[in-house]
C-alpha cells in the first residue's frame, strides 16, 4: 500500500489543466527548501535570547533541560509539521481539514499568532535606523554631546574613564539614552500616546517594501531571496565571533556564559524557559513548517532534512552565545564591572549592550555595520516566512478566487499595507509599551505550549501516530525512530501541558525597565490577546461537534480523519 496526497489536490490539478487557476508551485530545488527552513528557524532568538537564558539559568547546566525539550518536543514537532505539509500539499489551515477536521482550530490559532508576530517588523526598522547611523564618523550612541543627551549621560567608551558603583547607579550610559530618547522617544507610560517618529516611519516603510518583494511571487521569489538572507548572517556571525574571541576579557565572558550551576536544575523556572526557547527557536506550532513543507515534492526526505535543520538551529545558538558573551566579557573587563551588570536580553542586547560594546572596539563603524546587517537579515527571514505562511493558508482556502493571474500580488500588497497601518502605533512614543504588551501576551510561550498539547494529541491519537509513521515511510522510504511515536502520543503533550500550567500560574505583572508597572486595563487587554488564539482551538472543536447532524455516534465520526488509505496496484 502507498499513500498519496488527499483528493483535494486532484481537484486543484484538474482546474489547472482547464486553465482556471494557477499552479500552486514547488521549491525550485532542495537547496531553496533547506535555506528557507534554516532562515525561518534560525532567527533573533538564537542571538539575543538563548545566550542570556543560558547564563541566567545555570550556564552549562541549562543545556540539560534544553536538550530534554529538544528531544521530547522540538525535533518531534518539527518532523510532524513538515511531514503534514509535505503529505497534504496544503497550508497551515487546510491541511487540518484533511488530516483532523476537529482540530482545524489549531491552524487558525497559529495563523492569528503569526499575524500578531508581524509587529516584530518594527525590530527591523530599529535595526535599519541603527545601521544608517553606523556609517557616521562618530557613532551617536558613543558620545554625550548630542541634543538628546541629559546631564546624567555617561560615555562608557572613554578610555580614561574610572567607574565606581555610585557613578553607574546615578548615571545613564550614552547607548541607553540614544535608544530610549532618540530611537523610541519614550513617553511616560502606555497612557500617553505621543508623536510619531518620522525617521522610524521611513525605516518601517523600507522594511515592509523589502518584505513585500521577498514574497510577492510566492516560492518563486522566496526561493531565490533565501540564498542571500539565510547564508549571509552566518558570514556576519563568524566575523563577529572571531573578532569577539580576540578581545581582552573574551574568555571570561565565554566561561561565565557556560559555567555550570547544577543546583539551578531544581528550579521549575529554568525548565520553563528552556521549553519556551525551544518552541520559539524551532518555530513549531505556528504553521510555518507546514507551509514550507507543503511546497516540497511528495518523495522528499523530510525526515533527514528535519534532523539536520534541528542540529543546525541548536548549534547556531551555541555559537551565537560565544559571539555575544565574548564581546560582553570584553565590555565588562574594559569597564571594570561584573558581566551581570552588562548582560542583557532581547532589544536590550541588540540596541544597548552590543552597540555600547562595539563603540569601545577599534574600527567601531565596521563592527556596527556587520552586527546590524546580521540582525536585519536574521529577522527578515523569519518575518517574510511568517507572512508567506499566512498568505499560503488564505490562498489554499480560496484557490478559485486568489490563485489567478495577478491576484496573489494584489493580495500580498493588501496584506502588507494592512499590517503596516496597524503597526503605526509602534512608532509613536508609547510604541515600546505596546510592543512589550504584545510580546508578553499575544506572542508568549503559553499560547504556543497550549497549541502543542492539542497538536500532538490530534496527530498522535486522533489521526494516529502509526498512520503518520506509515505516511512518512512512504514519502521518505525510511521509517522514523520509534521515539518519535512515543513523543507524539505521550511525552510531547505531557511536557507541554505541565509547562503551560506552570507558565500561567507563575505569570508575573508586566513591567518595563524595572520601574514602570502596567495598569490593570493593559493586563486585561493582554490576556484578551492571549485568549484570542487559545480559545480558537476548543471553540472550533465544539462548533464542529454541535453543528453535526444525526446521532452522537455519527457526530463522533467528525473526530476521524478524512484521508483514506489508497492502495496502489
Amino acid at each position: 500500500y502507498a499513500f498519496h496526497p488527499p483528493p483535494a489536490q486532484n481537484y486543484s490539478k484538474m482546474n489547472r489543466i482547464e486553465g482556471q487557476i494557477e499552479e500552486r508551485g514547488y521549491w525550485g530545488s532542495k537547496a531553496e527548501f533547506l535555506l528557507a527552513m534554516a532562515g525561518n528557524v534560525v532567527g533573533l532568538g538564537n542571538v539575543w535570547r538563548f545566550p542570556y537564558l543560558c547564563y541566567r539559568n545555570g550556564g552549562g547546566a541549562f543545556l540539560i533541560p534544553y536538550l530534554v525539550f529538544v528531544v521530547t518536543c522540538g525535533v518531534p514537532l518539527f518532523l510532524l509539521e513538515t511531514a503534514m505539509g509535505q503529505y497534504t500539499q496544503e497550508g497551515a489551515i487546510t491541511c487540518w481539514h484533511h488530516l483532523c477536521p476537529l482540530a482545524e482550530g489549531i491552524g487558525y490559532a497559529g495563523q492569528l499568532i503569526l499575524l500578531y508576530n508581524c509587529m516584530y517588523t518594527i525590530i527591523l526598522a530599529w535595526a535599519l535606523f541603527y545601521l544608517t547611523f553606523s556609517f557616521s564618523s562618530q557613532l551617536p550612541w558613543a558620545s554625550c554631546d548630542n541634543s538628546w543627551n541629559t546631564d546624567k549621560c555617561l560615555n562608557l567608551a572613554e578610555r580614561n574613564l574610572t567607574l565606581n558603583r555610585t557613578m553607574l547607579i546615578h548615571s545613564t550610559p550614552a547607548a541607553t539614552e540614544f535608544w530610549e530618547r532618540r530611537v523610541l522617544s519614550l513617553s511616560g507610560g502606555i497612557e500617553e500616546i505621543g508623536k510619531i517618529n518620522w525617521e522610524i516611519l521611513l525605516c518601517l516603510i523600507a522594511m515592509w517594501i523589502i518584505c513585500y518583494f521577498c514574497i510577492w511571487k510566492g516560492v518563486k521569489s522566496t526561493g531565490k531571496v533565501v540564498y542571500f538572507t539565510a547564508t549571509f548572517p552566518y558570514v556576519m556571525l563568524l566575523a563577529l565571533l572571531i573578532r569577539g574571541l580576540t578581545l581582552h576579557g573574551a574568555l571570561k565572558g565565554v566561561v561565565f556564559n557556560l559555567y555550570p550551576e547544577p543546583a539551578r536544575l531544581s528550579d521549575p523556572q529554568v525548565w520553563m524557559e528552556a521549553g519556551t526557547q525551544i518552541f520559539f527557536s524551532y518555530s513549531v506550532c505556528f504553521g510555518t513548517l507546514i507551509s514550507l513543507g507543503s511546497y516540497n515534492q511528495y518523495n522528499n526526505n523530510c525526515y533527514r532534512d528535519c534532523l539536520w535543520l534541528c542540529l543546525l538551529n541548536s548549534a547556531t545558538s551555541l555559537v551565537a552565545g560565544f559571539a555575544v558573551f565574548s564581546v560582553l566579557g570584553f565590555m565588562a573587563n574594559a569597564q571594570g564591572v561584573s558581566i551581570e551588570e552588562v548582560a542583557e536580553s532581547g532589544p536590550g542586547l541588540a540596541f544597548i549592550a552590543y552597540p555600547q560594546a562595539v563603540a569601545m572596539m577599534p574600527l567601531p563603524q565596521l563592527w556596527a555595520v556587520c552586527f546590524f546587517i546580521m540582525i536585519i537579515l536574521l529577522g527578515l527571514d523569519t518575518q517574510f516566512v511568517g507572512m508567506e505562511t499566512i498568505i499560503t493558508s488564505v490562498m489554499d482556502m480560496f484557490p478559485m478566487v486568489l490563485r489567478r493571474a495577478g491576484r496573489r500580488e494584489m493580495f500580498v500588497l493588501l496584506f502588507c499595507l494592512t499590517c503596516f497601518f496597524g503597526q503605526l502605533i509602534m512608532i509613536t512614543e508609547w510604541g515600546m509599551y505596546i510592543f512589550q504588551l504584545f510580546d508578553n501576551y499575544a506572542c508568549n510561550g503559553a499560547c504556543i505550549l497550549f497549541l502543542s498539547v492539542f497538536e500532538s494529541l490530534a496527530m498522535g491519537w486522533i489521526f494516529g501516530a502509526e498512520r503518520l509513521f506509515d505516511i512518512i515511510e512512504d514519502m521518505t522510504k525510511s521509517r522514523p525512530n520509534y521515539i518519535f511515536m512515543l513523543c507524539w502520543k505521550y511525552l510531547t503533550p505531557l511536557v507541554s501541558l505541565v509547562s503551560f500550567v506552570y507558565s500561567v500560574v507563575e505569570t508575573k505583572p508586566l513591567t518595563f525597565n524595572r520601574w514602570y508597572v502596567y495598569p490593570d486595563w493593559a493586563h486585561a487587554l493582554g490576556w484578551l490577546l492571549a485568549l484570542s488564539s487559545i480559545l480558537l482551538v476548543p471553540g472550533w472543536a465544539l462548533g464542529r461537534m454541535c453543528s453535526g447532524k444525526g446521532t452522537l455516534k455519527q457526530v463522533r465520526m467528525k473526530i476521524h480523519s478524512s484521508i483514506t488509505y489508497m492502495p496502489t496496484l
